[in-house]
């Protein structure tokens, strides 16, 4: 087959709509990933769980940080469509409006990010000692959460007749089993499946699904590690000694939503220094 070469150079999603989940944070992957769809031209769709600003980042209160609105802003600055959903995936229901929402307000949808994840908590420690109601709050954000929103995208996906991408952002945890963070690790690996058995079952649609397994990130989360002294420890057990930034997370997430990538699927790719190599 003769293909027609493609400069990488010129990744475009002009035209194209994009939800990202888990996109509030200042620090976070999902605003450095909806940042980044917007430079390569698509129009967002941001979804949050609309917490309160008392349970933010220190870092976010300081800088006068609105949540959704501040990415918003910053994508709206860049010449692009942004919309704010507040949603709890945690109900099917109230991610199957806040799809239906996006089509109405944006016209289409093309792209989904599964970012969404539960705040650490009380999940982070022996399986023993895990109460149900703290595993079921990772499993329900970052697992089923995800669940809902590629089945309700999925079917838009069909209805179009377009194609379209799903990235889930996972974890390297997802990939080995690690003392006190089963939840975080079993929901990660679920999230891992679950893109692999969607992208098979719709692979002849022109529909992608692949998963980013990200090692340590300097998020909000790896800034408080930072400050309670762990950071420099879980740093050197990784090859590059050193975290990546969020936006090194984005490059491969625009990428794996391109024409570029279109034949990639079903696949779990480190992005993590090295950390992994399976």
């Amino acid at each position: 087959m003769n293909a027609e070469l493609i400069d990488a150079s010129k990744i475009s999603l002009e035209g194209k709509v994009a939800i990202v989940t888990g996109a509030a944070r200042m620090s976070g992957i999902g605003r450095s990933i909806a940042l980044a769809l917007a430079g390569a031209g698509a129009d967002v769709a941001l979804s949050g769980s609309g917490s309160k600003s008392s349970s933010w980042p220190e870092e976010e209160i300081k800088a006068g940080w609105r949540g959704l609105d501040s990415v918003a802003d910053e994508i709206r600055a860049m010449g692009r469509r942004a919309e704010v959903f507040i949603a709890d995936l945690r109900s099917s229901t109230a991610v199957d409006a806040m799809v239906a929402d996006v089509v109405k307000r944006l016209g289409r949808v093309d792209i989904l990010i599964n970012n969404a994840a539960a705040p650490v908590g009380d999940d982070r420690g022996e399986l023993v000692n895990i109460t149900d109601e703290a595993w079921m709050r990772v499993i329900d954000v970052k697992l089923n959460g995800a669940f809902y929103a590629s089945r309700a995208v999925a079917r838009e996906f069909r209805k179009q007749g377009q194609g379209g991408r799903v990235v889930n952002i996972s974890s390297i945890g997802g990939k080995r089993g690690a003392a006190k963070i089963g939840a975080y690790g079993v929901a990660n690996a679920g999230l891992q499946a679950l893109g692999a058995s969607l992208a098979r079952d719709m692979a002849t649609e022109g529909v992608t699904v692949n998963s980013i397994c990200v090692g340590a990130t300097l998020t909000a989360r790896i800034k408080g590690m930072q400050q309670e002294g762990y950071f420099q420890e879980f740093v050197e057990t990784v090859p590059m000694k050193r975290a990546a930034d969020p936006s090194e997370i984005a490059n491969v997430a625009v990428f794996l939503c391109s024409p570029q990538a279109s034949y990639i699927t079903a696949q779990s790719i480190n992005v993590d220094g090295g950390a992994l190599y399976l």
